[in-house]
This record gives C-alpha cells, sequence and structure tokens, in this order.
C-alpha cells in the first residue's frame, strides 16, 4: 500500500469518531500527520482513542452546527497548533421517504449538518489556512448529490449543496497554495447504513456496477492524496468514487 507523506501537517477531521473519518484518520496518521478529530459523539471518541493508541491523535467534542462552538475550538488549536488539511466528514443520511412525506424538523436537520456544518468549518478555518498560504481541504459528499436518491431527497440536496461550495471555494482560494475537492462515494458498510431501510441500502448497491460497496481504505486512500503537497493542482474539483454508478 502506497504511503502518503503527510509528515508535519495536522489534519483536522470532523465526524472522525467513526465509518469514513475514523479511517481516514488511521490513514494520516501511518502516513505521519498529526490528527485532531471532532465528533458529536462523546461514547464514540471514547470508544475511538481505544482503537487508535497514538501520542500525535486528539479529540475534541465539537457540534458542528454551531458555528460558535466551531470558531472556539478553532482558536485553541490554533494557540498550539496550524490546521494544514480539513476533511469535512461529518453527516447523516435521516429518513428515508418521499419528499412530501418529510418533517421540516428531519430535513433541517440534515441541511444543519450535511451543508451548514460543511460551511461552518471551512469560514473558520480558511482565514488561518490564507494566512500560511498552504491548505488541502476534502468535503465528503456523495454520489447521491450527482445522481439523486429517490426517498432521499434532504441527503441528495444536502450533497449536491457541499459539490457547489467546493467548486465555488475552490475558486475562491485558487491564487493561494489552498486546494479545496470533494469526494462522492457510493455506500460503503459504515453506521450510516443503519440510517437506512433494508430495502434502500439494497436499490443503492443494484445501480453499483462493481456490484459491492466501497472499502473504507479504497476512500481514504483517495483522500489522502487529495490531501498531500502531490495534490499541487487539482481544486474546485468532484472526484468519483461510486464503483462505476456515475461516471461524469
Amino acid at each position: 500500500m502506497h504511503k502518503f507523506d503527510l509528515k508535519n501537517k495536522t489534519a483536522l477531521i470532523t465526524g472522525g469518531a467513526q465509518g469514513f473519518g475514523l479511517d481516514i484518520a488511521k490513514k494520516f496518521l501511518v502516513s505521519g500527520a498529526n490528527v485532531i478529530i471532532w465528533d458529536i459523539d462523546k461514547a464514540q471518541i471514547k470508544k475511538a482513542k481505544r482503537i487508535v493508541k497514538n501520542n500525535n491523535f486528539s479529540s475534541y467534542i465539537v457540534d458542528v452546527t454551531n458555528f460558535n462552538n466551531v470558531a472556539r475550538v478553532v482558536k485553541k488549536i490554533i494557540k498550539y497548533s496550524k490546521i494544514d488539511i480539513l476533511i469535512n466528514s461529518a453527516g447523516i443520511t435521516g429518513p428515508t421517504t418521499q419528499l412530501w412525506n418529510y418533517k421540516i424538523k428531519d430535513w433541517k436537520q440534515i441541511m444543519e449538518i450535511n451543508l451548514n456544518g460543511t460551511f461552518h468549518c471551512c469560514k473558520a478555518i480558511v482565514p488561518y489556512m490564507i494566512k500560511n498560504n498552504y491548505g488541502r481541504i476534502v468535503n465528503i459528499a456523495s454520489v447521491s448529490g450527482k445522481d439523486g436518491n429517490a426517498n432521499a431527497s434532504a441527503y441528495s440536496s444536502s450533497k449536491a449543496g457541499v459539490l457547489g461550495l467546493t467548486k465555488s471555494l475552490g475558486k475562491e482560494l485558487a491564487k493561494y497554495n489552498i486546494a479545496v475537492n470533494a469526494i462522492t462515494p457510493a455506500g460503503a458498510k459504515t453506521r450510516i447504513l443503519n440510517q437506512m431501510t433494508k430495502k434502500h441500502v439494497k436499490q443503492m448497491l443494484s445501480k453499483v456496477p462493481r456490484g459491492r460497496f466501497l472499502e473504507l481504505n479504497e476512500l481514504s486512500s483517495m483522500v489522502c492524496w487529495l490531501s498531500s503537497e502531490e495534490n499541487s493542482f487539482s481544486t474546485a474539483a468532484v472526484f468519483d468514487i461510486s464503483g462505476g454508478r456515475s461516471t461524469y
């Protein structure tokens, strides 16, 4: 397995105590980075710390939907460390139902976490990256943000919003040594699948030509390259990792 050089880099990963976020954290540590994870789930953070025993691994309990909370913790971190890499991985799928049956509170919660949470973290951290003239931001979107999934209008819309945010911010930061990209994974066997009905998961899998779920290490390898200095030109782009489901 190829190892990327992330030595002397500090990475902040939201939703980092589980799923995609935790696997990315492990990959970053192997690549030499200092890793800070954020998660709202205190129990999952404790579990992650038991799994990942590394002096370069630290954590904060953060609610990404609360900008004041985000900004306050960023200021704490900046006092002792730079933030070279930001991975926006925090997200939920929400209920699987038709749009007209969607509860307003469920719709708003998904938008708050998936889209507004990404905005909050970028807004708080980007000024420091500009000051350092260096940064790598990777937003974990979804293939549903490109294609749309029936009975997942809120999730699909939130991830489409993340793609739009990525393209705009990437262009705004193009004159700096800051790359902003998004990835659009297909389904993977993480806890997020537990939020969906078995029927919905089966429908998702049926659309993937590879005929299987995405492996976590496949996603984390792509994120590692996008987060490295080797990615010196690609920005404001969307990188597909859907097993052939999307070809654009």
